[in-house]
C-alpha cells in the first residue's frame, strides 16, 4: 500500500515519543493523520502542526474509542491505516517483602489490571473497531484494504524483574498478531507488530544521564538508544510492503534484557 495523499491514518498514542515519530513520518508522506491521545495539549499542538485531527482518547474505554474513530473519520474518512502506540509502564514484583517490617505483599490486582486495559485491551479495541471499518473500504489494486500496526515490547520475550505485568500485557500484544491477520486475510487487511527495545521517549528523558549511558551500553550494537524515527520508519515499511503480513520484529540493536 502506497501512503499518500488518499491515506488517512490513526495513530493512537499519538502526541509523543513513537507514537509522534510515526504520525509526522506519516504526514510526511501526504496522509491525513488522526491523533488518538489523552494528552490534550500535546495532541492539539502535534495535530495543528500537521494539519491533522486530535482526537482525546482513553484506548481502554470502548465508548471513548468508539467516540475517537466517529471524529477521526468525520474529519479524513474511513482509515486504511492504524499504529497502535498507546500504552503504560508498570513496574512491581509478583511478590515482595517490605524493608522496613519484612511483611510480605502480592503484586497490586488494581495495577495489573490497569496495565493490561491500556495496553492489552487497548490495541485490541483499537484494532478491532478500526478493522471493522477497513472492512468497508473499496480495495486497491493489490486488493487490499488497510494495514494495522501494533507495539508489543521485548519485554513480550524478555521480561525483567518487577515486569510481570507489563511483560504480560506486551507478550499478549504480540500473541494477538498472528490470529488478527488470519482473521482479516479474506478481507485485504494485513496486521504486523513492532518489538521495540530501549528507545528514547518521554519516560527515558526523565531519568538520570547515569542510568540512561549506562542502558545505552547495554546494547550490542549500536550501542545508543533507539531513536523514535527509527520506530517510525519501520511501521511505514511494514505499511507499505504488501508482503508483510502476521509478523512480529524486534527493533532493539540486538539486546536481550537481563533479569534486571
Amino acid at each position: 500500500m502506497k501512503i499518500d495523499s488518499n491515506t488517512a491514518a490513526v495513530v493512537t498514542g499519538g502526541a509523543s515519543g513513537l507514537g509522534e515519530a510515526t504520525a509526522r513520518a506519516l504526514a510526511a508522506k501526504g496522509a491525513k493523520v488522526a491523533i488518538f491521545d489523552m494528552n490534550v495539549e500535546a495532541g492539539e499542538a502535534v495535530a495543528a502542526e500537521l494539519g491533522g485531527v486530535f482526537c482525546k482518547v482513553d484506548v481502554s474505554d470502548e465508548a471513548s474509542v468508539d467516540a475517537g474513530f466517529a471524529k477521526a473519520r468525520e474529519a479524513h474518512g474511513q482509515e486504511r491505516v492504524l499504529v497502535c502506540c498507546a500504552g503504560i509502564v508498570s513496574g512491581a514484583k509478583l511478590a515482595s517483602r517490605d524493608k522496613e517490617t519484612g511483611e510480605a505483599k502480592s503484586h497490586s490486582l488494581a495495577q495489573f489490571a490497569k496495565t493490561i486495559a491500556v495496553n492489552l485491551t487497548g490495541t485490541f479495541l483499537c484494532a478491532a473497531k478500526s478493522a471493522a471499518g477497513m472492512l468497508s473500504l473499496d480495495t486497491l489494486d493489490d486488493g487490499e484494504r488497510g494495514a494495522i500496526i501494533t507495539t508489543a515490547s521485548v519485554a513480550a520475550e524478555d521480561g525483567q524483574i518487577g515486569q510481570v505485568a507489563y511483560g504480560a500485557s506486551k507478550a499478549g500484544v504480540k500473541g494477538m498478531v498472528l490470529p488478527m491477520a488470519r482473521d482479516l486475510m479474506g478481507e485485504g487487511v494485513r496486521v504486523n507488530a513492532i518489538l521495540p527495545g530501549i528507545f528514547e521517549t518521554p519516560m527515558m528523558a526523565g531519568m538520570p544521564d547515569k542510568v540512561r549511558d549506562a542502558l545505552a551500553s547495554s546494547v550490542p550494537f549500536p550501542k545508543r538508544l533507539g531513536v523514535p524515527a527509527e520506530y517510525a520508519d519501520l511501521a511505514v515499511f511494514m505499511i507499505e510492503s504488501g508482503y508483510m503480513n502476521g509478523e512480529t520484529v524486534r527493533l532493539d540493536g540486538a539486546i536481550r534484557m537481563a533479569p534486571r
